[in-house]
């Protein structure tokens, strides 16, 4: 069952929260008072405290953060992969606002299935499956059969692998692997892409031909792109940087290179 929001007043936001962007597109992520806490040896460690923000249609918004600060602990609530301790996620799907953290973990899968690409930093490309396949797997799994292969070839070509299609994962480096996730995640058309740390495995060189191609395809594609690193030169070609800092979003401001 898909579980829709009403119309609600936006929360508070205290004064170091606020946005300073203003963005006239709209809204695709809202996040209303979202909490995340471990009990470790039974003291709670509050996570992510009280989160309120929007996110809007075809931004690249990267999120900064020391290791450990949440930044893929925030990931996996947007994409319904972990549940919150308290709050909300919801994504804009057409003219319905769905409220992911309503949905039973099953809902969730299949809403991630049908609507987000995600972007690993370790790949997670299925060994026993060619190239091909690993593409081509969110549109089987999705039930997307039409078509299938000439999008999964026609991405493929995009990030330079064309002739590549039926090697395996084993067989290819490191930033060839990361080319093939980044096609894999943009395959099925979702409405969001996240990235945790796309390049955090990668030499610099290769991270920085990754993160072109990143950008390229999803700005082409008119899609929302939300990179969590620990890199601040990867926030120069972000259209919005935030940073997490003691389960906190603040800071939020438009990159420098973008006004």
């Amino acid at each position: 069952m898909i579980v829709t929001s009403q119309p609600r007043t936006q929360p508070d936001i205290t004064p170091e929260q606020k946005p300073s962007v203003s963005p006239t597109k709209p809204v695709l992520i809202r996040l209303e008072r979202l909490c995340k806490a471990y009990t470790e040896a039974g003291q709670s460690h509050m996570v992510l405290d009280e989160l309120n923000r929007e996110f809007y249609t075809g931004e690249f918004v990267c999120l900064l953060g020391k290791s450990g600060s949440g930044k893929s602990t925030l990931l996996n609530l947007i994409s319904g992969i972990d549940a919150p301790t308290s709050g909300d996620v919801m994504i804009r799907d057409g003219a319905r606002e769905v409220t992911i953290t309503a949905l039973s973990e099953h809902a969730r899968t299949l809403f991630r299935r049908n609507h987000i690409g995600i972007v690993f930093q370790f790949f997670n490309l299925i060994p026993t499956l060619t190239v091909l396949e690993n593409v081509t797997l969110p549109l089987e799994l999705a039930g997307k059969a039409n078509g299938t292969r000439d999008r999964a070839v026609a991405l493929l070509e995009r990030v330079g692998l064309a002739n590549r299609l039926a090697s395996y994962p084993d067989k290819l480096s490191g930033g060839e692997q990361q080319r093939v996730a980044i096609a894999r995640a943009l395959v099925h058309d979702p409405l969001l892409v996240l990235a945790d740390e796309p390049t955090g495995n990668l030499d610099d060189e290769t991270g920085v031909t990754v993160l072109k191609l990143l950008l390229e395809l999803t700005r082409d594609a008119g899609k929302t792109l939300f990179m969590a690193t620990h890199a601040p030169d990867v926030a120069e070609q972000a259209d919005r940087v935030l940073h997490l800092v003691h389960g906190k979003l603040v800071n939020d401001q438009l990159a420098k290179s973008n006004g």
